[in-house]
């Protein structure tokens, strides 16, 4: 089953061109993994993907939900972690929580049990009573997490998870993340870790709002007969520069 496709995609603000021409299909229970250069375009791809931004022209689908017709009905299937999640440091791990699963309209005789599940897989049941904001930059991306899952979306779209978070944290991250292909969960991930790259199914590589290869991690290194994404990734862009 395909969850996310695109058709042509394009975003333009005045002369620039952020996103050009994106084409695109994402399988069910797949994690993507979306890397580039500042500037590429990855934010507002995730932007024109979750329905935040509507496209200058070309057409997107997520969970058979197209993203501008049917923004409103699309919400209910997905989650987005931006950069800067909305995390209120005032309150509680579980408040936090509390307070997306009333966001998203998740009914109390669900709730409680949604929540432990959470906290538990997390690994944040013993920090449930502690404010969001004496919590580690890796146990925040974790509570970040958790809310953006508290209603069960069928889509997670990360938009830089772990930038700025230590290395074992991002590892205990992307944990979390492959327990979640066992429900079928749809991951687009952008990140700026190329070692985080070698963890997806797929990587596309963006720049200058072109998608200039996508394909397994494998597959790119053994085409361009390299040991690494990032002698690949050098070699891409230069190959795409001198044209």
């Amino acid at each position: 089953m395909v969850t996310i496709k695109t058709a042509g995609l394009t975003r333009r603000f005045s002369s620039l061109v952020a996103v050009d021409n994106l084409n695109l299909e994402i399988k069910e229970g797949e994690i993507f993994g979306l890397v580039g250069p500042d500037g590429a375009g990855k934010t507002t791809t995730m932007r024109l993907l979750t329905g935040i931004l509507d496209p200058s022209s070309g057409e997107a689908w997520v969970f058979d939900k197209h993203t501008v017709k049917e923004a409103e009905a699309l919400k209910e299937h997905i989650a987005y972690m931006s950069q800067r999640f909305g995390l209120y440091e005032e309150l509680t791990v579980l408040e936090n929580i509390n307070f997306y699963a009333d966001v998203y309209g998740v009914g109390q005789d669900l709730r409680k049990d949604k929540i432990e599940q959470l906290l538990g897989f997390s690994g944040l049941l013993p920090f449930k009573k502690r404010f969001a904001g004496k919590l580690s930059g890796g146990m925040k991306q974790k509570l970040g997490l958790a809310c953006a899952l508290i209603h069960t979306p069928k889509v997670l779209f990360l938009d830089e998870p772990t930038n700025g978070v230590d290395p074992v944290s991002r590892r205990d991250f992307w944990n979390i993340l492959y327990d979640l292909l066992k429900e079928k969960v749809t991951i687009f991930c952008s990140t700026c870790y190329l070692d985080e790259a070698e963890r997806c199914h797929r990587v596309g590589l963006i720049h200058k709002g072109k998608l200039l290869r996508c394909a397994s991690p494998d597959d790119i290194k053994k085409e361009y007969n390299v040991k690494s994404l990032e002698e690949a990734f050098i070699t891409i862009i230069k190959e795409y520069e001198s044209k």
